[in-house]
């Protein structure tokens, strides 16, 4: 399995994915605390100093550690400008990733986020023995199910859940590397 420790950045046609950098903050901040881009987030905002120590420790944090999210940056990759973040956690036993992404408001709606999560799943197949890649999406985030199906996931089950104290459906969506067939146009076996 090919190392891990260089595995950023990644570039695609209009999207960078890249380890999250002090000078991002006033980028992150403003698009953390639109309550629009949060209304379906598990986070929530931060004052500067808290998002700044997160920051710093996405910065440095080891990759793929089993159990552990790495958030790392979706910038533009004409101006290096973070537009988005993508968080991606290994499952225990390494077969699995559960990914999720956040975009500026004023950037969504262009193709960005499904660039950029087409990007960090050929990561995943490339960089790491997992075999599926997951994302969970609350039922009424219309967006985010469109991103998952573009780049080629399926609903695996839906799930009455609570989030933030008030009843909703959960989607779980799913992409299996293909382990007989060959690598895609863009580097990963997709189902």
């Amino acid at each position: 399995m090919p190392s891990t420790t260089e595995f950023l950045p990644v570039v695609g046609d209009r999207v960078v994915l890249r380890r999250l950098a002090p000078a991002d903050l006033a980028d992150f901040q403003r698009y953390r605390h639109d309550p629009d881009v949060g209304r379906y987030q598990g986070w929530k905002p931060w004052p500067d100093a808290e998002a700044a120590a997160f920051i710093e420790a996405m910065r440095i944090a080891a990759p793929f550690q089993r159990g552990q999210w790495l958030q790392i940056a979706i910038a533009d990759r004409d101006t290096g400008r973070l537009v988005g973040d993508i968080g991606i956690c290994l499952a225990e036993d390494g077969t699995q990733a559960e990914l999720g992404f956040s975009l500026d408001r004023e950037r969504q709606g262009r193709g960005l986020a499904t660039e950029a999560v087409r990007l960090a799943i050929a990561l995943l197949f490339a960089r790491t023995g997992v075999v599926r890649v997951i994302g969970v999406t609350d039922a009424r985030n219309l967006a985010s199910i469109r991103v998952l199906e573009r780049v080629g996931m399926r609903r695996l089950q839906s799930f009455d859940a609570t989030f933030r104290g008030e009843p909703c459906v959960e989607h779980l969506y799913g992409v299996t590397r293909r382990l007989s067939a060959g690598p895609g146009k863009d580097g990963h076996r997709s189902s």
